[in-house]
């Protein structure tokens, strides 16, 4: 069978697949992808979710999760082209997610503990174009706005805002600008750079603010002792 033969939606996929993911040689390797087979089966498993066949919706939902190691609730709410690289996610029941969101391994969409009372929606909304890097954790009901970067091992438990860098336990928001970083596809959500450490930033600007009182105590000490010399020339004077 040929590559004609995939149907035209599948290979608009695909390909997005492998604009994220330079290791496939062809799409037909990409369909061996776990977060490709888990993705594919977890629209049945959404299908008969909203159809109340809750059921069967578990048990694709479990059929995948031994396949792929992947868990996604069969009720998540997933948009096109998402892509989870290599696996060993689990989405909630109430999660939402755009589209072109690229998720990496050991990721999580947690929702809130049920004990406390929250009812309703107790998981993540995710923005179009969202990446979140190996190991996040972002929870609750809280939305990661488009096109945010969510790095690794960073535990977000708030709102992210549109286009923001998020680092950290807990995720902060770095001091960068959005045409730094967004101009292309950024590996793990990631920037490789020291400058986009928060922490790092803060000392930057603290030693911004101590080199700028530096300079102003030096002129006024400079001013108080013009004065002085001032003040003893005109007494010469008298």
């Amino acid at each position: 069978m040929g590559a004609s033969a995939v149907p035209d939606a599948l290979k608009a996929y695909l390909d997005s697949v492998k604009a994220r993911d330079p290791a496939p040689r062809s799409r037909w390797e990409v369909m061996l992808y776990p977060g490709v087979l888990a993705l594919g089966l977890h629209r049945v498993a959404h299908w008969l979710f909203e159809a109340e066949m809750f059921f069967l919706a578990r048990f694709v939902n479990h059929f995948s999760r031994f396949l792929t190691a992947i868990d996604i609730h069969p009720g998540a709410k997933i948009g096109r082209n998402f892509f989870i690289d290599h696996g060993f996610v689990v989405i909630g029941e109430t999660a939402e997610i755009g589209d072109d969101v690229t998720i990496y391994q050991c990721v999580t969409l947690g929702g809130t503990s049920p004990d406390n009372g929250v009812a309703g929606k107790r998981h993540p909304t995710i923005g179009d174009g969202v990446i979140i890097g190996s190991g996040a954790q972002v929870l609750g009901p809280i939305t990661v706005g488009a096109r945010a970067r969510v790095g690794a091992n960073a535990v977000v438990t708030k709102d992210v805002p549109d286009g923001a860098v998020m680092v950290g336990i807990p995720a902060r928001q770095t001091l960068v600008d959005a045409a730094d970083y967004q101009k292309e596809f950024v590996p793990y959500g990631t920037p490789c750079s020291e400058r986009f450490d928060p922490a790092t930033q803060q000392v930057e600007i603290l030693k911004c603010e101590l080199e700028a009182m530096r300079k102003r105590l030096d002129a006024l000490a400079a001013e108080k002792s013009g004065a002085k010399e001032r003040a003893a020339k005109e007494r010469d004077r008298a």
